[in-house]
């Protein structure tokens, strides 16, 4: 789109005042996006109990992962289950490919009381960055998942839907009213969109005003908000307050204009970040997401589509293995940190008064790695421990107006080497660094800035963690690594 409306702690914490919940207002269900992209995931089990005792009703996947979708099994949420963009090309090609897809993934699950609704073709897959990697195999793909549920008999329970990122539409003028699809893919997204249409499926997209203040110097810093006072904009006898209301009536008018201005939207993801940018933090974070939250409950949606509002929120949990391609700010779109303590006060809509923290969470020795006080800071071989460390684990908390940004130079060598560290287990091996490095029992934390402690390995689910936990090789080849520096 053009202008504004378009750029598509430890303990549970009290609630100040409980909304209605979703159900006796009549208004659309909240949901959650559950991504696994963390090297030490929290357990299923302990997810799932996480989103229904914070009133979730409704969870979205990324892909099929059998520990998951086993965890949701009876646990009455409704589960919109993915398929991810490297899928897209087998599924497009090869009917029997789509079949044993859905029956290993749809079939199997529903039967053993998995409340699967939706099945998500692709990822975004018209992403502009992606230069059109997937233009040729996301309709294809749709297609031949839907024929498959047909032939299982779960064409009339299950839809489907390809959530969109924002950008496959817009409006020259900025005004929701002279919205169109995007002319590269216009023609595309009129197959999918009439596909869905005719099939009872949904029309989801992302929306992010937080990516709209990161790309753009100069967008109005309160129009992202719910209760900012930005002046608004008026397009005919519609007037936007904020930005959502008016992203999301530009995908009304994009439809209405091609003539499906009655296909159901659903908000695929919606969030904000707590770290990793100067407008990432908790503080925004929570404003945001209440805002959103107290909107929704309010049932009267937008201009151009009164009435409730499906959403899922982005995201759960933090994910320190996200591509940081689009910025730092990527790992942290959790309303929980890693090992699910919520980073600040939000009413879910529930009857519930508190936020819930995960149970049962087994962590590791509370050991800290850290710069030796010894350590010489001019040391010509330090700069390569540092860039190693970093490379391999998670340093997005450092940097201008982060969460750890106000440490000094020897914090900051500590922040990175401790990530490291706890990212492989605590390992001794992995606090070494050619010497540069040593293991301290006093934590380091200081102001915002948390130094983590790991959650056990074999509480995670990842079959690959139990596979590094157990794989001397990787000792050895840290202590290859560390030695080769040592001789640089």
């Amino acid at each position: 789109m053009g202008s504004w409306p378009g750029h598509g702690g430890a303990a549970a914490f009290v609630v100040a005042a409980v909304l209605v919940s979703w159900s006796a207002a009549g208004v659309g269900a909240i949901g959650a996006n559950w991504g696994t992209q963390a090297s030490h995931p929290l357990p299923p089990d302990t997810v799932v109990k996480m989103l229904k005792g914070n009133g979730f009703q409704k969870v979205k996947l990324f892909d099929a992962e059998d520990g998951t979708m086993s965890a949701l099994r009876k646990s009455g949420l409704e589960v919109m289950v993915g398929i991810p963009n490297d899928l897209l090309m087998i599924m497009a090609t090869s009917m029997k490919a789509a079949e044993k897809w859905v029956d290993r993934n749809v079939s199997n699950y529903l039967n053993d009381g998995c409340n699967i609704r939706y099945v998500a073709v692709g990822n975004e897959p018209f992403l502009s960055t992606y230069n059109g990697s997937f233009l040729q195999t996301t309709f294809p793909a749709l297609r031949n998942i839907q024929s498959a549920l047909v032939r299982a008999g779960l064409s009339n329970q299950i839809k489907v839907t390809v959530p969109q990122n924002a950008d496959v539409y817009e409006s020259v003028t900025g005004k929701p009213s002279d919205a169109d699809f995007r002319t590269d893919i216009h023609d595309r997204m009129l197959e999918i969109v009439k596909f869905l249409s005719d099939n009872g499926g949904a029309f989801t997209v992302n929306i992010y005003p937080f990516i709209s203040l990161y790309i753009d110097a100069n967008f109005p810093a309160e129009y992202a908000f719910f209760d900012g006072g930005s002046s608004p904009i008026v397009d005919g006898s519609a007037t936007y307050t904020n930005m959502f209301d008016a992203n999301h009536d530009t995908l009304i008018w994009a439809l209405k204009k091609n003539g499906y201005g009655n296909l159901p939207i659903i908000i695929g993801e919606i969030g904000w970040p707590t770290d990793g940018d100067m407008n990432a933090n908790a503080q925004l974070a929570q404003r945001f997401n209440q805002g959103f939250m107290t909107h929704i409950a309010s049932g009267r949606g937008t201009p151009m589509r009164p009435g409730p509002i499906d959403a899922y929120l982005f995201s759960l949990i933090d994910e320190d293995e996200k591509s940081i391609q689009p910025g730092n700010f990527e790992r942290h779109w959790g309303i929980f940190t890693y090992d699910g303590i919520p980073k600040y006060n939000l009413n879910f809509g529930t009857p519930n008064s508190q936020i819930q923290r995960a149970s049962g969470v087994q962590y590791l020795e509370k050991k800290w790695c850290v710069l030796k006080p010894s350590a010489r800071l001019d040391d010509p071989k330090l700069p390569d421990t540092i860039s190693y460390a970093c490379s391999m684990a998670d340093c997005t908390s450092l940097g201008y107006k982060t969460s750890c940004g106000a440490l000094d130079t020897r914090s900051n060598i500590s922040y990175a080497y401790n990530s490291f560290y706890q990212k492989n287990d605590q390992d001794d091996v992995a606090c070494g660094f050619s010497g540069f490095a040593t293991t301290t029992g006093q934590d380091p934390s200081t102001g915002t800035c948390r130094f983590g402690i790991m959650i056990e390995a074999d509480s995670a689910f990842s079959w690959k963690l139990q596979q590094v936990r157990s794989n001397w090789l990787l000792v050895l080849l840290l202590a290859l690594v560390h030695l080769c520096l040592s001789f640089s």
